[in-house]
């Protein structure tokens, strides 16, 4: 799973088609840490259907800022580069499965067994 490293980064994994999970982090985070393996394990299930990328709040203030980041781990949903959904705090696998399956209620070619 790859880290952003800058706005640029931001804006160009914006620009793909596929939709972007982010996931605002720290280092010196302990639920931020516990949540690493899973996030890292969803990123390699899903990779054909969304980008999963990471972004350090103490390395990128500004996007930060611009996520208004109050609490952290923090994962936002993005859809066509507008945020469609979050989730603050540490979440178990099958919640983010819920919180991504959630957010293509109507794409059937994501993992359409998690809807049952």
């Amino acid at each position: 799973m790859k880290t952003i490293e800058n706005t640029q980064e931001f804006t160009d994994v914006l620009s793909q088609d596929k939709p972007v999970l982010l996931d605002f982090y720290a280092d010196w985070c302990g639920p931020c840490q516990s949540l690493l393996p899973i996030v890292e394990k969803l990123s390699v299930e899903y990779k054909d259907h969304i980008e999963i990328r990471k972004i350090n709040v103490d390395q990128n203030s500004e996007l930060s800022a611009q996520f208004q980041i109050r609490s952290i781990p923090a994962l936002f949903f993005i859809k066509d580069a507008k945020v469609v959904d979050k989730i603050t705090g540490l979440a178990q696998e099958s919640q983010l499965i819920r919180f991504i399956t959630k957010n293509f209620a109507y794409s059937s070619f994501l993992f359409p067994f998690y809807f049952v």
